[in-house]
């Protein structure tokens, strides 16, 4: 690692639509992480937690209007770091696509229709890059074969609708690296693709990452795709991150209800004959606002009164904070794991998974 500041760094940040009257929706409320160079650090959580406005508010891309966002995101870049929620939008589109990359959930959508993939890449590479002509067709090709779209030059002329599912995801990682930039959001980028094209695509993204040293920030709801390419994660719900931890520590001791439900969710091929999954009872419509309590506790089989005593902070599990559990690339310290629970599962207890059938207000009697 070059530098021990990381590429950017998120402190409390905190995105407020604004409603009817006096309503407010918080949908990210205090999220902090790190972007460090050459690692890949996750968003997780269901949908409606807040991860992909997160990702647009780094980007620059929420609507002027109507929308509120505090704290900060530090970026460090060559001429000195600056805070990306506190540019101008001029100096946004010079960032986005040079030094700040983003690749979007669907492609489908992402790409404009009526324009040849050729000249979307090649706008990029006009744009921030100066190439034009046949160099700036032959870098395009060049991109295009980089993330393994065959016969690259005759795909440069055909339209978004004559491509694959994962050629067009393709596509849009080789217009996201084609400036090398320093940080790159990935927002589900696997999500309406098979498992074969899945695989190859988690594949592509860590190599990019290792051969260019890019700080990778991936939004996903599956953890499966999290086991297998992330180096740090933070688990939301509700807006905010109830434990962070590296990969290891989490899927070895998840402390937090809702990131055992979550483990709980996913089919195993190792699981039993007929076993059913468990899922967490409920939706993420069902919580309550941070300040009363723990947002989390009404979908809770664990929760007790004192989760409803104001909101949980983030409290480190153990003496993970301090103890190296993997390492950092580089040698640098290992992620903390912290949790934001005032009963946090541990051993046998995480064990017991959330049911569907579960106590419904008899919990604090077992784990009170």
């Amino acid at each position: 690692m070059s530098s021990s500041t990381p590429l950017l760094a998120v402190d409390e940040l905190s995105v407020v639509f604004d409603g009817r009257g006096s309503d407010e929706v918080r949908a990210v409320d205090g999220v902090s992480f790190t972007l460090e160079e050459g690692r890949v650090t996750g968003l997780v959580g269901e949908s409606g937690c807040g991860k992909s406005v997160t990702s647009l508010a780094l980007m620059g891309l929420l609507p002027d209007r109507g929308v509120k966002v505090g704290g900060s995101a530090v970026m460090r870049l060559s001429d000195g770091p600056v805070d990306l929620l506190r540019l101008s939008q001029k100096r946004m589109r010079d960032l986005r696509g040079s030094r700040l990359a983003m690749i979007f959930q669907d492609p489908l959508s992402s790409l404009n229709p009526v324009v040849p993939i050729g000249r979307q890449v090649t706008e990029i590479l006009r744009r921030h890059r100066g190439l034009r002509g046949s160099a700036a067709e032959k870098e395009a090709a060049d991109l295009l074969d980089r993330v393994g779209i065959p016969d690259p030059t005759r795909r440069l002329r055909e339209y978004p609708h004559q491509l694959s599912g994962g050629m067009r995801q393709r596509a849009l990682i080789a217009m996201a690296v084609a400036c090398r930039p320093r940080v790159m959001i990935a927002d589900e980028p696997t999500t309406a693709l098979d498992v074969t094209i899945q695989a190859q695509i988690l594949e592509l993204l860590r190599d990019l990452v290792t051969e260019e040293g890019t700080a990778l920030l991936m939004i996903t709801h599956d953890l499966g795709v999290v086991a297998g390419l992330c180096d740090d994660i933070n688990v939301l719900y509700a807006g905010r991150a109830v434990e962070t931890a590296q990969r290891a520590p989490l899927f070895a001791d998840p402390t937090h209800p809702y990131t055992v439900g979550l483990l709980g969710s996913i089919p195993r091929l190792d699981a039993p004959r007929g076993e059913r999954l468990t899922p967490i009872r409920g939706s993420v419509n069902d919580n309550i606002a941070w300040s009363q309590g723990c947002a989390f506790a009404p979908r809770c089989d664990h929760y007790t009164m004192e989760c409803l005593q104001g909101p949980p902070e983030l409290v480190a599990v153990g003496a993970a904070a301090g103890v190296e559990d993997g390492g950092r690339s580089g040698g640098g310290p290992a992620a903390a794991h912290v949790h934001r629970c005032v009963n946090p599962l541990r051993g046998a207890d995480a064990a017991d998974r959330p049911t569907l059938d579960g106590p419904d207000g008899d919990d604090e009697e077992e784990r009170g």
